[in-house]
């Protein structure tokens, strides 16, 4: 009779571990994402957020059209909210520089909702996808900081060319990277361009109109780096939200960004679509230290 209690504990904790076993050999039933390192090793929430806490400049690349996206933004925000309590700036590219005093009075209060969705140009997609990140600054006292060139300039450049901004009432050219702007046309994101256009800007055959495309996309890039330097202090930790294509390869703004300050930490994120989420494709490798996999027919916001 001693035997019957022993062999029921027995049983029972056979079937706990057998139950364990299970449950974690069970197949993810539709994943919503995943998070990858660079070399493609699945890694978790926590452990990434740990590390990103550890650097000076952290960009959010992302596709402006998807919510899963703009969801785990906020996420990171909370989380390196946390992590460096009173230490965090949110920049973002959906904001242009001639913009920031309305930025500023909107996260301190001094302007409501209505009158700063009306001044400020804010994009389509805001109420629903960057409005929550704006609302979350006012609410932990995260200094947030518009970092795009406006638009109206890198429109002139792609009509009118990089000198003609030369022309620029100085205090125009405060909200421009400074001049005058070197552009690297070598570097793989500007190659890329060219190539979608049927041109190779490295070797000249991109033609004066799409290098003057290319310029622009590049004063973008070196406006948000100059105004990512000038908005953090050290210590601090800038997470900046942009399209991906502004820092995936660690190219664009990153280049800029290591060009004037070589010794900052960045680490950069990439968001990509894939029809399986198991593994990250092979043309995702080495896109940012951290890349974010979204379902290829995920509901898009636009």
């Amino acid at each position: 009779m001693r035997l019957l209690p022993v062999l029921l504990l027995f049983l029972l904790s056979s079937l706990t571990a057998l139950a364990a076993k299970l449950e974690v050999s069970a197949p993810d039933d539709r994943p919503a994402y995943r998070l990858f390192t660079a070399d493609g090793k699945p890694v978790s929430f926590e452990k990434m957020t740990k590390e990103l806490a550890t650097a000076d400049v952290v960009f959010f690349g992302e596709q402006h059209n998807d919510p899963l996206a703009h969801w785990l933004e906020l996420q990171v925000a909370k989380e390196l909210a946390q992590r460096k309590a009173g230490q965090l700036v949110l920049g973002l590219e959906m904001f242009e520089r001639d913009v920031q005093p309305l930025v500023e009075q909107y996260n301190t209060g001094e302007l409501d909702d209505k009158a700063f969705e009306e001044q400020s140009r804010p994009w389509p997609n805001y109420s629903t996808d960057y409005k929550p990140l704006l609302q979350l600054a006012r609410q932990q006292k995260l200094r947030v900081v518009g970092t795009n060139v406006p638009r109206r300039y890198a429109q002139q450049v792609a009509r009118q060319g990089v000198a003609s901004l030369d022309a620029l009432p100085t205090e125009e050219k405060a909200w421009l990277a400074p001049l005058p702007l070197v552009v690297d046309y070598t570097l793989p994101g500007y190659q890329q361009m060219a190539k979608m256009f049927g041109g190779s800007a490295a070797h000249g055959t991109a033609g004066p109109g799409l290098q003057q495309m290319i310029a622009a996309q590049a004063l973008k890039d070196a406006t948000m780096a100059h105004f990512i330097r000038q908005s953090r202090q050290p210590g601090q930790l800038l997470l900046h939200i942009n399209g991906s294509f502004h820092s995936d390869n660690h190219d664009g703004i990153v280049h800029y960004l290591r060009q004037a300050e070589p010794q900052l930490r960045i680490r950069t994120i990439s968001t990509v679509t894939q029809e399986q989420l198991q593994k990250l494709d092979k043309e995702n490798l080495k896109k940012a230290d951290y890349v974010l996999v979204v379902p290829a027919d995920m509901t898009k916001t636009y």
